[in-house]
């Protein structure tokens, strides 16, 4: 593997993990039109690039996610003496709870695990869920403005937004977008509907990890430079991403990623259908 192939393959990690547009999409039509990566490599590899954006995770929302920490044992400590009712709970153990409950979906989606690494090879279907997620997007910025925050998440709230995750397991279909869009049918203000995405992300990039980690192959030596390179072009892309997506949730709207997941989706079907390869030398 080549440095420059391993730094696309970082940056479009970086960037479509945060940005509604799916990683996953984006880097299965890489591959597929582009050129795979040797199908042993392509799982320790996704592995480390995941990796990369989860620390870029931390960074951005270091201040959020810690206080979560100690909020966890407060809720439980709650939880144990009786108290169910959410008034109970003071914001981080409601987050702590809503995150929880936002997660518990996603058993399902390791089940269907198998099945979705199938659908990744074809290109044609990645471009009909990048079709669908440009339409989810397009509606998203229609819907009305709520005031639904960490103060008042209820855990109804949570459970929908978790399904609307669980959705994003297909290749094309943004997690990131999936999630808010999600949120905003919760009536969340559009900046809690973002900060919950992303730190809804922490347990769903580990749960993938735990997954494929029994997958992992031992990196080449050759390879062990354009591995880091990859993941450090992840990280940083992915902070670069988070503070662009929260930029805009508070300034603009997301039409113009709708957009661009139409015309990438409509491109994926042609080139799915017609057989289009580019094999690229990196």
């Amino acid at each position: 593997m080549s440095i420059l192939f391993a730094a696309i393959c970082g940056l479009i990690q970086g960037l479509a993990e945060f940005l509604p547009i799916s990683s996953s999409g984006h880097l299965a039509l890489f591959h597929n039109i582009f050129g795979a990566m040797d199908p042993e490599s392509v799982v320790s590899f996704d592995v480390l690039l995941h990796m990369g954006t989860l620390l870029a995770v931390f960074v951005v929302f270091y201040k959020d996610i810690f206080p979560l920490i100690p909020a966890f044992f407060t809720m439980l400590g709650k939880l144990f003496r009786g108290k169910f009712k959410m008034t109970e709970y003071n914001a981080n153990e409601r987050m702590v709870i809503a995150v929880v409950l936002g997660c518990i979906p996603l058993v399902i989606g390791a089940v269907l695990s198998d099945y979705v690494t199938a659908v990744s090879s074809y290109t044609w279907a990645i471009g009909i869920f990048l079709v669908i997620n440009a339409v989810v997007l397009f509606v998203s910025d229609s819907l009305a403005k709520g005031g639904v925050n960490a103060d008042n998440v209820k855990p109804k709230n949570a459970i929908i937004v978790g399904l609307c995750q669980l959705v994003a397991v297909l290749p094309g279909i943004s997690r990131s977008g999936s999630t808010i869009t999600g949120g905003l049918t919760q009536r969340f203000d559009r900046e809690f509907a973002v900060k919950y995405s992303f730190i809804l992300s922490i347990p769903a990039i580990l749960g993938a990890f735990v997954l494929d980690i029994g997958d992992m192959k031992a990196i080449p030596q050759t390879d062990v430079l354009p591995y880091i390179v990859g993941t450090v072009v992840a990280f940083v892309s992915g902070i670069c991403a988070m503070k662009l997506l929260v930029y805009i949730s508070r300034k603009a709207n997301f039409r113009a990623f709708s957009y661009y997941c139409a015309v990438v989706g409509v491109l994926a079907i042609i080139f799915g259908v017609c057989g289009i390869k580019i094999p690229v030398n990196f």
